[in-house]
């Protein structure tokens, strides 16, 4: 076993999260432990355990941090409504299939089962992953016409079938039922402009 390491308080969390972020992506959740996670970083169990109580506070704050990575890459496009939707819906599509491939094991635990079903999302998590899917919806209300129908809610309905597209694409491509990423990008194109056409 490694020799055990001093770390500042805040340092060893996150030394933490990146060492199981790292063993998540190498070996699966599965086979995630706080004992190998702890061994891995070069600190005690019980080191471990006064950062998180359980493996499922340890996953949901892996996945709180895969939607700050995300906010960091998406939330600049989320800024200003551009002057051609299209390529816009386009470019972010394309970026957030990007995003979840590669962070496919990440990307599992931001919407999958071992959190949301299997676990228990924490508050913090569950706050997050809200306000990122807000944020997105408040795009989509802006560029909806001032005159639309019931524009809260056709925002909303439109922000989630359109981000619920996204996900399933993504979700194919990293379980491989799907291998050819530029079929991926067509579709990504075909969604924007069907997308774009339902919003005018």
């Amino acid at each position: 076993m490694p020799a055990k390491k001093n770390y500042h308080h805040g340092d060893l969390r996150q030394s933490l999260i990146n060492e199981a972020t790292r063993m998540i992506a190498e070996s699966g959740v599965e086979k995630l432990s706080m004992r190998g996670l702890a061994e891995g970083v070069g600190v005690s169990r019980t080191a471990a355990y006064h950062h998180f109580k359980d493996k499922n506070e340890l996953l949901c704050a892996i996945a709180e941090q895969g939607f700050s990575q995300w906010y960091d890459k998406m939330g600049s496009r989320l800024k200003e409504v551009p002057d051609d939707l299209e390529s816009w819906f386009r470019g972010f599509s394309h970026a957030y299939i990007d995003f979840a491939q590669n962070h496919a094991e990440q990307y599992d635990l931001m919407f999958g089962r071992p959190i949301w079903k299997n676990g228990q999302p924490t508050e913090t998590l569950r706050d997050i992953s809200f306000e990122a899917f807000q944020c997105y919806a408040d795009f989509v209300k802006k560029c909806l016409p001032e005159d639309h129908f019931n524009q809260e809610q056709d925002a909303l309905r439109v922000a989630q079938v359109s981000w619920s597209s996204l996900h399933g694409l993504s979700r194919l491509l990293n379980d491989g039922v799907y291998l050819d990423k530029a079929a991926i990008n067509s579709m990504c194109d075909v969604a924007a402009r069907l997308l774009v056409q339902n919003m005018r």
